[in-house]
This record gives C-alpha cells, sequence and structure tokens, in this order.
C-alpha cells in the first residue's frame, strides 16, 4: 500500500434485505492515524457497513478496501489486518483468557505474543483472570477480553460497535487512551457509539448516517461550521439531534400516585 492511500476505503456501498435498503450508496476513506465517529440512529447502517467491511456479511454494490485489499476479492488479506469487536463479543465459554490470548496469536502469527498478553492483560485488568473460563467472566471482563485479542495483532484497521458496554469508568478511560493510541501508531479507526460525549472526545472525524443514508462526513471543525455556525460551545449531541431528528422525544408525566414506572393504581 502506497503511503497516499487510505487504509480503509469504502466507495457506493450498499446492501439490501430484499425491499429493505440498510446502506444506501455509503462513501467514505479513513487514513492512517484517523478516529472515524460512526453514528446515527438505531437501524441508519452502523453496524451494517462494519460487518460488511469484514466480510461477516456480503454487500449489495459497491467496493470496501482495506490496506488496498477487496473484500470481495481478497478476503483473507483484509482479515489479517483488520479487528473488529462487536457490542456482545462472541468468546469460547470453555476456553480461559490466557487460551483465547493463545488462540489469536496462532491465527494471526503473532511472535512473542506471551509478552504482549501480559502486558495487555495488566493494563485491563485481566492478569488475575489469566485462568478463568470466558463463561466465567463478568460482562465488561468479556469486552476486555476481546479488546486486548483485538489489540494482540496489531490491526491496521480497527472497528469497534458500542465498546463501553459493560465497562466501569475506569475500563472506559483506559479503552478511550488506548484508542487514541492505536492511532497514534497508524491504525484507521472506526468507532460506533451511541456515547456522543465519548466520540465528541477521541474522534477527530464524524460520518452520520440515517436510513442507510449518510447525512454528514468530515471533521468535527467542519460538522460545526455546517450545523453550528462554527459556535464552539455546540456539543456533538446537540448537532446530532439537529442533524437526524425531526421529532422532539415527548415528556411523559406520571399519574400522581405513581412511584415509579412499575406501579399501577
Amino acid at each position: 500500500m502506497s503511503t497516499s492511500e487510505p487504509t480503509i476505503s469504502i466507495r457506493d456501498f450498499c446492501k439490501s434485505y430484499g425491499e429493505d435498503i440498510a446502506a444506501d450508496h455509503i462513501s467514505f476513506e479513513i487514513p492512517a492515524g484517523r478516529i472515524l465517529g460512526l453514528i446515527g440512529p438505531n437501524g441508519a447502517g452502523k453496524t451494517t457497513t462494519m460487518r460488511a467491511l469484514t466480510g461477516i456479511i456480503p454487500s449489495s454494490g459497491g467496493t470496501l478496501n482495506v490496506c488496498g485489499y477487496s473484500i470481495d476479492e481478497n478476503p483473507l488479506e483484509v482479515k489479517q489486518r483488520t479487528a473488529y469487536v462487536p457490542d456482545d463479543p462472541r468468546l469460547f465459554n470453555d476456553l480461559t483468557v490466557r487460551e483465547h490470548f493463545a488462540f489469536t496469536a496462532g491465527i494471526y502469527n503473532v511472535d512473542q505474543w506471551h509478552e504482549r498478553m501480559l502486558e495487555l492483560a495488566a493494563r485491563f485488568d485481566l492478569t488475575e483472570k489469566l485462568d478463568a473460563r470466558a463463561a466465567d467472566l463478568s460482562r465488561g471482563m468479556r469486552q476486555k477480553l476481546a479488546i486486548c485479542c483485538a489489540y494482540l495483532y496489531e490491526p491496521r484497521a480497527l472497528l469497534l460497535d458500542e465498546p463501553m458496554t459493560g465497562l466501569d469508568p475506569r475500563g472506559i478511560r483506559m479503552l478511550k487512551n488506548s484508542i487514541v493510541e492505536q492511532a497514534e501508531r497508524g491504525a484507521a479507526v472506526i468507532i460506533s457509539s451511541h456515547l456522543l460525549a465519548m466520540v465528541e472526545d477521541i474522534c477527530n472525524h464524524v460520518l452520520i448516517l440515517e436510513k442507510g443514508r449518510t447525512r454528514f462526513h468530515g471533521s468535527l471543525e467542519e460538522l460545526r461550521a455546517e450545523f453550528a455556525g462554527n459556535q464552539s460551545d455546540t456539543t456533538l449531541e446537540d448537532i446530532f439531534f439537529k442533524t437526524v431528528e425531526s421529532t422532539p422525544v415527548p415528556i411523559v408525566d406520571l399519574p400522581p400516585t405513581a412511584s415509579g414506572p412499575f406501579v399501577t393504581g
């Protein structure tokens, strides 16, 4: 791959399920070192785009490339350079944490992985869980293990779908710092999340999808210029609702006698 070629390139990506269109001619590029926030309402096409880029689902049209390799023509080359962590990682319940590292290292031909495993385990508070089965891990620990396995082989393209799910405040801060470090070492990163404050904290570019179509793609500065008149104090959340939400969320008052949502008269 030449130095000028983007790490991730998606052109006119389409995905349909019968008459339902999940992605409608989506195009964007991500060079090495960029962190892209992929945001939009439920059903906007965010997860569909990432899953198609990794070959989990086939596209209905367009081209999806990683490091110059097409997922359709060179799927193995793409998968060797890509890590995808879904919002609910599918781990091997009968394997220990240590065995997950060993399995990942074997698939991706990682040399001297044991030292790297110890470093990642220490950073993500998994050291005392190395010999625990995945089935016995908490939701947050399972998420940390999936992220650590993704980091183990240092992918060129890192795709994270709701990566903060299940993490405590310490884990969230740790993950945010580690994502920035992955970009600094040259990875192209996509983060899909409904936590817009987190996206604003660490992402330098944003792609907003709605109903499978691109509403905006560019830097945060360009986003504010287009939708907020360059007002620096306008949050990404404010812009998001201005961009994709046409109907305000109704406020429902509880009856005077109710003390909570599960109380009936």
